[in-house]
């Protein structure tokens, strides 16, 4: 009895106390801030086909030509300057590589050669393979993507148990610290459309709390042309404005810019779109009987209540051109 406890207590963990002020300071680099950290996780969720694999696929394509994901704002600044090139692994579990993802990457422009997809038709990828590490290490990627996030979870695991679900996501946590690379987890919602933004993403809520950042895609109503992603969850920066971009099958994918939404009206469907509408309305009625100058109507959109980033939305959905006279910028309809 006494050698059998013995064992039991070599077989114990020994106490490590780590002291605070040795601990070196780190700086967070980021691939896109404040949206997706390196050596983090990312979720990207919302609703299907509210275009969640068309905007990463289209983060994609800038990256892997070392281009800014946001090439202007809403009021046409530059918000970010060029970077490296980078490798990327993108996995799905949905659609299909030659009649889906690759004929997207090319119609954004991706540089293909630096997309990288493990092979698992043999057997399923999870996120706690080692043939992901492999990859990384093989590839240098600096993004990972798994698209959608139930497909990688492997066999018997229920999405809905937080013992499960948390090794998952230290695993997946540890892989992006170790090798600074940023982890993107696409993922549905769930049909609870009362409750908060932070669970209204399937399965455990555990999912949420290990990501760094939280992001959440979603359809303006009554413009269904118009999706806005929306930051609702920044452990490491403040959040972001949301941002909008235009998806149509004529003209494909285009940036819009901040757009003046929350996360939850996003969802709820209170206010989606209302906003936006009612500054179209105002430029319209302003600029009716000719051009007038930016300033001017910057002034008196402000004392309506319409928020600048609001009214340069506006302005780029109705196309109304600038034009500078002198020292002034005037804008006006493009019908004059």
């Amino acid at each position: 009895m006494e050698e059998n406890y013995r064992e039991v207590k070599k077989a114990e963990p020994c106490l490590k106390l780590i002291h605070m002020d040795q601990v070196e300071v780190e700086e967070i680099k980021w691939l896109f801030y404040p949206f997706i950290p390196y050596g983090k996780v990312t979720i990207i969720q919302g609703d299907p086909g509210e275009g969640k694999t068309t905007v990463v696929l289209q983060i994609i394509a800038k990256l892997t030509k070392g281009e800014a994901i946001l090439s202007e704002t809403s009021e046409g600044k530059s918000e970010e300057t060029g970077v490296e090139p980078i490798n990327v692994i993108y996995q799905t579990a949905e659609d299909g590589l030659g009649d889906t993802i690759k004929p997207r990457l090319l119609a954004a422009g991706a540089d293909c050669s630096r997309v990288l997809v493990i092979d698992d038709q043999d057997q399923p990828l999870t996120m706690v393979d080692a043939r992901l590490e492999e990859a990384i290490i093989q590839t240098k990627a600096r993004l990972v993507v798994l698209d959608p996030i139930q497909g990688f979870l492997g066999a018997g695991v229920d999405m809905h148990r937080a013992n499960e679900i948390r090794p998952l996501m230290k695993r997946i946590s540890v892989l992006a610290e170790k090798y600074q690379c940023a982890i993107i987890l696409i993922g549905h919602m769930n049909k609870n459309s009362n409750g908060k933004s932070s669970y209204r993403g399937l399965g455990s809520i555990d999912f949420q709390a290990a990501a760094r950042s939280v992001l959440i895609v979603g359809r303006v109503k009554d413009e269904p042309e118009i999706r806005v992603i929306c930051h609702v969850k920044s452990s490491l920066a403040p959040e972001g404005d949301a941002i909008a971009f235009r998806l149509d099958k004529e003209k494909g994918f285009h940036w819009i810019g901040k757009y003046d939404i929350s996360a939850e009206d996003l969802l709820s469907g209170d206010g989606r779109g209302q906003k936006i509408r009612s500054a179209k309305e105002f430029l319209k009625e302003i600029l009716e009987n000719g051009s007038m100058e930016q300033a001017k109507i910057a002034e008196e959109a402000e004392e309506r209540g319409i928020k600048k980033k609001t009214l340069w939305n506006a302005k780029k959905e109705l196309q109304i051109d600038s034009v500078k006279i002198g020292n002034k910028w005037f804008w006006m309809l493009q019908e004059e």
